[in-house]
């Protein structure tokens, strides 16, 4: 697979490539839609509390997306009403309930937390308007009529990685990750996959490690254990402040060059990365998504984001823009007057989506991505320090 090192990048005009700004003001008069006629596409994401820099990351991917789209989605000039998420869960609810009964959107994207999700499914349900979410989504969800997703199910990427980590440790496999619902189903993808493949988890008795979460900032304990195991490898899955710690410590303990350190790719993923610096170099992980990944819609995706952030884009980053390119697709086949349920319609029948990632599609029970997942390596590509890809893993939605 190629880095993508030395590639020119993909110019765009700059008018294109102008950032909107995501305004409320219209909210407040119940006439705008008409007086405007826009279609509102509401935002929910972390803008605050420890989410904050994956929120963040969502946002430019929708921004960008219109920015570079005149600023419509199927020919319809589009009003992007931004709400804060915050730490999630029930949290979100206010803010989704919102969006949906007084500012009226006709679809809603995002959503950084899964138990957001979960909180406000039936509030979309008896709206029956589609959300298009493009980050954490439940393993398990019983009502999924309006509920589509762009990034992955939570489990999928410790699942992509099982066989391969079976394969490269050759021996015991210490496993360790956040106690909460997200953690729960990122190990367990992990372990399922691993255990089918043969593997043995160097964990006491076969189970694996559970850390308090977000109050974990001191893994010295849970290192000695690691060191006083007959662990060969270690697999983890941490995101935010708890994969900077993480890292950080596993390198000053001295295992970073013993134990290679396995993970789901959010470990090294985004802001976190340039917090861990040096110390994650030679992380190998899982991800549906690298910014070097050498297709023509990915180079112009990353020119672009480039051009209009400087920065490279994330997986965050990636689904939301996806999320948006679903519902230009979905808006234009919904006709001239699109409605939320003709919208949610749409979006079933759209087939394979072109996206930085390649193809993919959603799966019709599930309403998740059947997509590549890839296995990246954090090295220097120029004087980067980033995400190569690797190889290709398992394609997993199906």
């Amino acid at each position: 697979m190629a880095t993508g090192r030395g590639r020119p990048l993909v110019a765009l005009a700059a008018g294109l490539l102008a950032t909107i700004s995501m305004s409320t003001a219209c909210a407040a008069r119940p006439d705008a839609q008409a007086a405007t006629s826009r279609l509102r596409i509401g935002l929910l994401v972390s803008l605050t509390g420890i989410y904050k820099s994956t929120g963040e990351d969502m946002r430019r991917g929708a921004e960008l997306y219109l920015s570079t789209h005149g600023n419509a989605l199927g020919g319809h000039p589009i009003e992007l009403i931004a709400a804060d998420e915050g730490d999630g869960g029930l949290v979100g609810l206010p803010p989704a309930e919102k969006l949906v009964e007084q500012d009226r959107v006709a679809a809603l994207v995002g959503v950084v937390n899964g138990g957001t999700v979960t909180a406000i499914t039936e509030v979309l349900r008896k709206a029956e308007i589609p959300l298009l979410g493009s980050n954490g989504r439940p393993s398990r969800m019983d009502d999924v009529e309006y509920v589509w997703h762009t990034s992955y199910v939570s489990a999928d990427a410790g699942a992509a990685m099982g066989a391969y980590v079976r394969r490269a440790a050759r021996g015991p496999v210490y496993v360790i990750g956040p106690d909460y619902p997200g953690g729960w189903d990122e190990i367990g993808g992990f372990v399922r996959a691993f255990a089918a493949a043969g593997g043995k988890l160097a964990n006491p008795g076969g189970k694996a490690k559970f850390t308090p979460y977000p109050s974990t900032t001191n893994f010295q304990p849970y290192l000695d254990a690691i060191e006083s195991s007959d662990a060969r490898a270690v697999y983890c899955s941490y995101t935010g402040r708890a994969a900077i710690d993480f890292v950080m410590q596993y390198k000053q303990y001295g295992l970073a060059g013993r134990m290679p350190l396995y993970a789901a790719g959010f470990l090294t993923e985004g802001n976190v990365l340039t917090a861990q610096g040096a110390a994650a170099t030679g992380i190998k992980n899982s991800l549906n998504y690298a910014a070097d990944l050498d297709n023509p819609t990915n180079r112009a995706f990353v020119a672009a984001y480039q051009s209009a952030y400087n920065m490279l884009p994330t997986t965050f980053a990636m689904s939301t823009y996806d999320a948006m390119a679903v519902l230009d697709r979905a808006i234009a086949a919904a006709g001239e007057d699109p409605t939320p349920e003709s919208i949610n319609e749409a979006i079933g029948a759209l087939g394979q989506i072109d996206s930085p990632r390649g193809v993919w599609h959603f799966n019709p029970k599930t309403h998740t991505p059947v997509q590549k997942w890839y296995l990246r390596d954090v090295r220097m590509d120029g004087p980067t320090l980033t995400n190569v890809v690797l190889q290709e893993l398992p394609t997993i939605g199906g």
